[in-house]
């Protein structure tokens, strides 16, 4: 394909940031650069990839199917990075993870640091998503995830179930009262999903009936919503552990509302055998095992 890594690079930055500015600030670049490379890469193909305005560049849709190929590429450069910075054999250099939210804000930051005070050589970089990033395009080394990896040529590991329940802050149900069946929930303030999310399909596939006009406070952020929690403005759902640690979060009717999401670690089998990955995936299983086991540490 025509046009060189620093033309996509570039294509793809103001493809995510909408204007030549931003991108130009991401990229530690010039503006004029950054529209030369993208003049020169549409040159190079022979297509149009945005469309400018006063409202700033619209991608085309060739823009839009070549995407998913510039993210690999970028993917490809960033894992080549990384490979560069520590020998296989050796605990230095870095290492990428990619883990939802609640899970990368709440639960990996104890662990990593346990982690770092016995590999200090080791940099973590941590990509806090509540998509599935795609680990063949090397986005990230090792994933953290809520749902059985399926892809072929990956290495994944069960750690075992994270339970999910119903939580409000004791300032709440001091002031609207505790429900007593799932039926009282209606006179509730609920807070819940502003579009439907990959956690919302997952509820779903367990049977349970969720509409977007039940909830007083519509967030597809999970720590949004944990926040929200926290702060009493109404009833939510959170990890059990991850409440737990909040002595004025209520479990609320532990009895009717309960669910297990399986909790898995993965990597690409090609790096399977990189020492400083294999003591990141192995420190993060007895981590996270003990996370959701409920012990400390």
């Amino acid at each position: 394909m025509a046009g060189s890594w620093d033309h996509f690079r570039s294509f793809l930055a103001v493809l995510t940031e909408g204007s030549l500015s931003a991108a130009a600030r991401r990229l530690r670049l010039t503006q004029p650069t950054l529209g030369r490379h993208i003049s020169e890469l549409e040159q190079d193909l022979g297509v149009a990839l945005f469309t400018r305005s006063q409202a700033g560049l619209t991608p085309t849709e060739a823009a839009i199917e070549l995407r998913p190929y510039a993210e690999a590429m970028a993917g490809a450069a960033d894992a080549l990075i990384r490979a560069a910075s520590g020998e296989a054999s050796e605990d230095r250099g870095s290492v990428r993870l990619t883990a939802s939210e609640v899970v990368a804000i709440e639960v990996l930051p104890p662990i990593l640091t346990a982690f770092r005070e016995a590999h200090p050589r080791i940099a973590i970089e941590v990509l806090a998503s509540n998509r599935n990033e795609d680990l063949l395009r090397r986005t990230a080394d090792i994933a953290v995830r809520m749902v059985r990896p399926t892809q072929a040529a990956l290495v994944a590991r069960r750690i075992g179930t994270i339970e999910i329940g119903l939580h409000a802050h004791r300032r709440y149900l001091e002031r609207a009262g505790m429900p007593s069946s799932l039926r009282d929930l209606a006179g509730h303030s609920i807070i819940g999903y502003d579009h439907e999310t990959m956690s919302v399909q997952l509820l779903q596939a367990l049977g349970l009936s969720l509409e977007r006009e039940m909830f007083a406070l519509r967030t597809d952020s999970d720590v949004m919503q944990l926040a929200a929690i926290r702060a009493g403005y109404g009833i939510g759902v959170c990890q059990v552990h991850v409440a737990r640690r909040d002595p004025n979060l209520v479990h609320i009717l532990p009895g009717e509302f309960s669910f297990d999401l399986d909790c898995w670690l993965a990597m690409h089998e090609d790096i399977a055998s990189t020492r400083r990955v294999r003591l990141v995936f192995d420190h993060l299983t007895a981590g996270l095992g003990a996370y959701v086991a409920g012990r400390k540490g």
